[in-house]
């Protein structure tokens, strides 16, 4: 009962991450103007995300761009579109993995080892593909403080975290935390599986023995 709430949690949780890591990759709000010093145009907005940048006036109208060649972009976000893409298969292997896991039956020894090897994979696969996640955000949020702070860069260059890095955040601890669940659940699969299939060998042959020394005794006293 309890190892199957902790495995619908684990999946949910998972599930979660997985659809964050699916719309940070896609969302363009990674970089945000900042409006700061003598930068006082705050009725436009710009957007800069993996694929495209966007402008948006007086939350009224936004007009989005896809960018004309990879190289165009700064090293960090050329590096973030192959890593979120990376996490994003990772993290959908690992769900997929998961249920393919909670499916199996649980009546003979060998289909609880199974079980707990597929979960194991599902847990080893949601914690890399939070890992793998974390590099690019991380990344590209050190390189906005850096520029923020950096007085050789231009004011209109520079730039605030958006609101895909707090959600890339949140999106790898629950896909973390979900692999934390799983692996966690092998390992008492594991136990739980030797004790309950380990069995007493000393006591039935102590019984024997015993009834032998009896039938031996009994047989001597006849012929006495």
């Amino acid at each position: 009962m309890v190892g199957g709430a902790l495995q619908i949690a684990g999946l949910l949780v998972g599930g979660i991450g997985m659809i964050g890591t699916f719309a940070v990759t896609g969302m363009p709000q990674w970089r945000v103007s900042a409006f700061i010093e003598n930068n006082i145009i705050v009725f436009e907005t710009i957007w800069e995300g993996l694929w495209m940048h966007c402008i948006r006036q007086a939350n009224i109208r936004m007009q989005c761009k896809v960018y004309d060649s990879v190289l165009a972009l700064s090293p960090d976000l050329q590096a973030s579109r192959g890593l979120m893409c990376a996490g994003s298969v990772l993290s959908f292997l690992a769900f997929m993995v998961a249920v393919i896991g909670m499916k199996c039956t649980r009546c003979t020894q060998s289909s609880w080892q199974a079980k707990g090897y597929i979960l194991l994979a599902a847990g080893l696969l949601f914690i890399l593909s939070g890992a793998v996640e974390l590099i690019p955000v991380c990344w590209v949020a050190n390189t906005i403080i850096s520029d923020f702070y950096n007085p050789m860069v231009n004011i209109a260059q520079k730039r605030e975290l958006g609101e895909a890095l707090y959600l890339g955040w949140v999106a790898a601890f629950c896909l973390i935390a979900a692999g934390a669940v799983f692996c966690c659940f092998c390992h008492c699969c594991e136990k739980t599986r030797s004790y309950g299939y380990s069995s007493p060998t000393h006591y039935p042959a102590r019984s024997q023995d015993l009834h032998g020394k009896t039938e031996s005794s009994y047989s001597k006293s006849q012929y006495v």
